[in-house]
């Protein structure tokens, strides 16, 4: 039989590949705005379209996954979605103009979505609040990686073999991960915990989470930090690469650079959530990520120090992402084991939604110079910090009864040093 320790480590390489699929979808994805513009000879912001339709799906399909997993299990949603974003991959990739390439971006992220709910929900299946922390730090720094490798994946493709083969590249992907599924993942959630609640319990059950304070101040503190992280991925290929005049082929280690410090963060993460509070330790982080917001501030509306002005306060707001996303995503779940693939849906459509809200605000302003793209990002900052506080306040008292997991695959003795 697999040992304990073998079964732990392989559930993180499996969940973690999964978790990947997001940034890998969008990331990769970057380098060819500019050759698909060209090609079909349309606008840089319809091209940008195709990136924030996939922020919509994601968005809206998360709402979808959620209960599915609740009352069918973990594994059909992950089933489901995997084979919709192969699908949608191979659409894209065999688009002959730009709107079919925008409708099959969204048909891709509604599949691409479950790998983002399922995951959370199976931690929570599995793990108590500090282990879920300590597992849901692993899979952040496999998201600290994608953004690392995939612009320079994407790069490489685009040169060798044309845009269409990141698309194609996406289809494989998909298509190994639903091998893996059907072989090398059981299911987390048995028939007796499963849910059966009719539509209007489930739109009730979103409702007492929506009125549940403390859930919806971690949600949205993490949200807010996330929804800066997407900001900068829409905007960095302007700040990078028009504005301080970053060439193309070394936008990748820029953007990478960033991605180091949210690995970095992750794992100083899974040692301090051994020793301190959760609480104690997301606090310290969002005030880390206020100072960078305010230099940030302060760098791009004087212009003082150029580029390292802008890059060194904006790394320290990206890594911090690395510590606030698996506290606030464990400390918002933990209470809701009973109905967690709802929790982690709802969780993902709002913050996905206000990534795509983040993006959609740098480019609406967008006026030659980095002010818009650090406002919204200190804006984020900003609001995390204070939402963070807040959500301190005691509960208002509604809150749905815990249901703890039936047993848990405790991690191997030092994973969360």
């Amino acid at each position: 039989m697999e040992d304990r320790g073998a079964a732990y480590y392989r559930l993180a390489l499996i969940l973690g590949s999964l978790t990947a699929m997001g940034p890998l979808a969008i990331d990769t994805y970057l380098p060819a705005l500019p050759t698909i513009t060209r090609e079909f000879d349309t606008s840089a912001s319809a091209v940008q379209l195709s990136l924030s339709v996939y922020f919509i799906g994601i968005a809206l399909g998360q709402a979808f996954y959620g209960p599915f997993s609740d009352r069918h299990g973990r594994r059909p949603p992950l089933f489901a979605g995997l084979g919709l974003f192969v699908i949608g991959s191979l659409g894209c990739a065999l688009a002959p103009g730009i709107r079919t390439l925008v409708s099959f971006r969204f048909i891709q992220a509604l599949g691409g979505c479950a790998p983002l709910v399922v995951p959370r929900a199976i931690v929570r299946d599995l793990f108590d609040e500090r282990d879920s922390i300590r597992m849901l730090s692993v899979l952040i720094l496999v998201m600290g990686v994608a953004p690392i490798l995939a612009p320079l994946a994407g790069g490489q493709l685009l040169v060798h073999l044309g845009w269409r083969s990141i698309f194609w590249f996406y289809a494989a992907y998909g298509t190994i991960l639903l091998t893996i599924v059907t072989i090398g993942l059981r299911e987390s959630l048995p028939d007796d915990r499963r849910s059966h609640q009719p539509i209007g319990m489930v739109v009730r059950m979103y409702g007492r989470l929506l009125a549940d304070w403390q859930y919806m101040g971690y949600v949205l503190s993490g949200g807010l930090i996330f929804a800066g992280l997407l900001g900068y991925i829409s905007g960095s290929p302007f700040i990078y690469i028009d504005l301080f005049h970053i060439s193309p082929e070394r936008f990748g280690l820029f953007f990478g650079a960033n991605a180091v410090g949210i690995i970095g963060g992750s794992q100083i993460n899974r040692w301090l959530v051994h020793r301190f509070e959760a609480r104690d330790i997301t606090r310290a982080m969002l005030t880390i990520s206020l100072a960078a917001s305010i230099a940030l501030l302060v760098a791009g509306y004087t212009g003082a120090a150029g580029l390292v002005g802008i890059i060194v306060p904006l790394f320290f707001f990206i890594a911090m992402h690395g510590f606030v996303s698996p506290n606030t995503t464990g400390l918002a779940m933990t209470p809701y084991g009973g109905v967690a693939g709802k929790a982690s849906a709802l969780m993902g459509t709002i913050q996905f939604g206000l990534g795509a809200a983040s993006g959609a605000l740098i480019g609406a302003m967008a006026d030659g110079t980095a002010r818009p793209f650090v406002t919204v990002l200190a804006g984020c900052g900003f609001g995390a910090f204070l939402l963070f506080q807040l959500t301190h306040v005691p509960s208002t008292g509604v809150r749905v009864t815990e249901i703890r997991s039936g047993g848990s695959l405790d991690p191997p003795p030092g994973a969360g040093q």
